[in-house]
């Protein structure tokens, strides 16, 4: 709206022909405004109700700045000529800068009707629509102000970022044809234009279209730019080392731009965060500290590195810290919602996933946070239906249903029920049993829960028919960065065959398993239970685990195993219960997804000793395929084979194969935070 002056100062030159104002004008025209303010000052010295010194005088103010003040005296002069069309423009433009759209609406509807042909009016009134975000209405005035002056530049470049305003609103609704059809009609006006290009390839970002994305990118003819681009595009693509050397480049072309240097090391230090080099991005952040001070972008670097080595809580204080300074920031609302989520607050990240909509409306990773923490927290139901046999001939069919449901963020109720029926093929014995549970899940504070199940167990067998209590309770917490705690204990019947069911022996563990990971991929999972039976027996067990984690997408992660077992008491000719058991072996495990399958398969193989014997060749194989139906509605398949020493003997094999079944009840959680 600055040159649209250049209309009404042509209009009103012809007024002032008795002072010689034509220096005036020509500042006014080549946007020399503070000189142009300086000489209708000096104007109205000598001439203080001069009517075209004033308007000129005001508009001067205005462009220079000082919109308040030429606001002001607008409201004078619309006050003395209230029916003067170019006094009323200028007042409408007055409001524009001081950005009371609503108000400059009304004065802007009342001029178009005034005079339908009037440019001034009608361009001012589309680019007040404008900033009020109506873009269709915007580019229906801005087409009209195009009619009445065909090709005038100013009209033509407010409709550039109408369209940019539009195709932006159009992507947060999610309908990316009309975001990318305004875009490319953008592209037709203003061919290689950098801002419709960057959003244009954001729009096929936002869609997943990484082909095309990479095209736009590679298009742009600002190098550093489009480098920045195609590193986040590789990210999202799950090539992160792509990612990583794009935007190594882009810092080499940043030079002595200070924007430019912000943007491209900001990008690196992200890619430097996406390949895991923690230590390269902290030197990183501390440089660019040193070189263009601390900012809130810089604040959202070290929040995200806080977030990806598992430093949650010094990642909210960093998040804080970004608000402190500006509240409607959207790195700082949606980037602390899910520090909280990941923090196992989910009270405080879903009230910052709503404001971040607040600010943000319809964006679209708020509402899919805002998704993901309903649907955590709605009642589902799973149940499993299997058939196993090993080569004791044994055979068992086995099915159980779980339902969970939330009664709020910390709290949760479960209920349990199995049935199992196992069938000696040889010997023709069998036995059945049935399980019946419920649950109770609380969480203390933050990422610290208690869960703790309460139930009975009902036996039929060949000899015996009984009933008993089982029953566990766990404390979980994550004590440290990257690290989970599990303390409990559970009470359950050896089940796994016919014989063993007739025993009736009851198994109290008491167990501790933890879990330690690093920034550098590596992991060490150990895990410790100490066994009472109710034979009188007991065992110990040892099982540990080394693992070094590849890829993220898949996840692919492989290690070393090694297990050791101890029975009190050797009672062969009921169990299998060596005095000293141990296993070694190599596993690699691969979990990912594609499109609405998710798929996970791990296999281990090695080497068991039992006690002085000679070591026998150990193999695991575990895999399940997992259909979406929709976001509430799984099925899946699975087997496993081991051929692992278990409760009954050495030179055991095993098979399993099962169907599982997932369903969320309600669309959303019962309760509201």
């Amino acid at each position: 709206m600055k040159n649209l002056g250049l209309f009404l100062i042509l209009l009103v030159s012809t007024m002032c022909y008795g002072q010689d104002m034509n220096a005036g004008f020509r500042f006014l025209e080549t946007g020399k405004y503070a000189e142009a303010q300086t000489f209708f000052q000096e104007v109205l010295n000598d001439y203080p109700t001069n009517k075209t010194a004033r308007l000129c005088y005001g508009r001067a103010l205005g462009l220079n700045g000082h919109t308040v003040e030429a606001k002001e005296l607008f409201t004078d002069l619309k006050a003395t000529y209230p029916n003067d069309f170019e006094i009323l423009l200028n007042y409408a433009e007055s409001l524009l800068w001081n950005k009371d759209f609503k108000e400059a609406k009304g004065m802007y509807e009342g001029l178009v009707k005034k005079d339908i042909t009037s440019f001034p009016a009608t361009l001012g009134y589309a680019n007040t629509l404008s900033n009020l975000k109506e873009y269709d209405a915007a580019l229906l005035y801005v087409n009209k102000a195009l009619e009445i002056l065909p090709g005038n530049q100013n009209a033509v470049v407010s409709k550039k970022y109408m369209r940019l305003g539009k195709a932006s609103q159009s992507l947060t609704a999610q309908d990316y044809p009309t975001s990318i059809s305004l875009l490319e009609e953008n592209l037709v006006d203003f061919p290689n234009d950098a801002d419709s290009m960057s959003a244009l390839a954001n729009v096929y970002i936002t869609s997943s279209d990484f082909e095309k994305a990479n095209d736009i990118y590679n298009k742009i003819e600002d190098r550093s730019n489009a480098l920045v681009g195609l590193s986040l595009v590789a990210h999202l693509d799950s090539k992160d080392k792509e990612a990583l050397q794009y935007a190594k480049e882009a810092t080499t072309l940043a030079k002595n731009d200070s924007l430019k240097i912000m943007t491209t090391q900001e990008r690196f230090i992200q890619a430097l965060i996406w390949n895991g080099k923690y230590k390269n991005a902290t030197l990183a952040i501390d440089s660019l500290t040193n070189l263009l001070g601390s900012s809130n972008r810089i604040n959202a670097l070290s929040a995200s590195m806080s977030m990806y080595t598992g430093k949650i809580n010094k990642g909210i204080a960093y998040y804080n810290t970004i608000l402190e300074k500006d509240s409607t920031s959207f790195s700082g609302n949606l980037g602390i919602a899910n520090a909280y989520r990941g923090q196992g607050n989910l009270k405080k990240a879903y009230a910052y996933a709503q404001k971040t909509l607040e600010y943000y409306p319809e964006q679209k990773d708020a509402k899919s946070l805002i998704a993901a923490i309903d649907n955590s927290l709605s009642p589902t139901i799973n149940t499993t239906a299997a058939y196993t046999r090993d080569n004791g001939d044994n055979e068992a069919y086995g099915a159980s249903i779980n339902a969970t449901v939330p009664f709020s963020d910390r709290f949760t109720a479960s209920f349990n029920y199995s049935y199992r029926t196992t069938e000696n093929m040889t010997l023709g014995n069998m036995a059945n049993n049935t399980n019946i549970s419920l649950g109770t899940k609380y969480r203390i504070k933050n990422n610290t829960w208690v869960e703790s199940t309460l139930g009975f167990t009902k036996a039929n067998a060949d000899v015996n028919s009984y009933t008993d209590v089982n029953g566990s309770l766990f404390l979980k917490t994550r004590p440290f960065a990257l690290q989970n705690l599990e303390i409990g204990y559970s009470r359950e019947l050896q089940n796994f065959n016919a014989a063993l069911i007739d025993e009736k022996i009851f198994l109290n563990n008491y167990m501790l398993n933890y879990n330690m990971g690093t920034t550098f991929n590596l992991g060490w999972y150990t895990g410790l239970m100490h066994t009472q039976q109710t034979d009188g027996n007991s065992r110990n067990l040892l099982f540990t685990s080394l693992y070094y984690t590849f890829t993220k997408a898949p996840a692919i992660k492989a290690g070393l195993n090694y297990q050791y077992l101890s029975y009190k008491e050797q009672l062969p000719n009921q169990y299998f219960s060596p005095s000293i058991y141990q296993a070694a072996e190599a596993f690699i495990d691969l979990n990912g997804n594609s499109g609405k399958w998710t798929y996970l398969a791990n296999v281990a193989g090695g080497y068991q000793f039992v006690e002085q014997d000679e070591a026998t060749t150990l193999l695991r194989a575990e895999a399940k395929l997992i259909y979406s139906f929709s976001p509430r509605l799984q099925a899946g398949a699975y087997g496993k084979y081991s051929n692992i020493a278990s409760a009954t003997a050495a030179g055991f094999e095993f098979t399993e194969v099962g169907f599982t079944l997932r369903l969320q009840v309600t669309k959303g959680k019962l309760f509201k935070f």
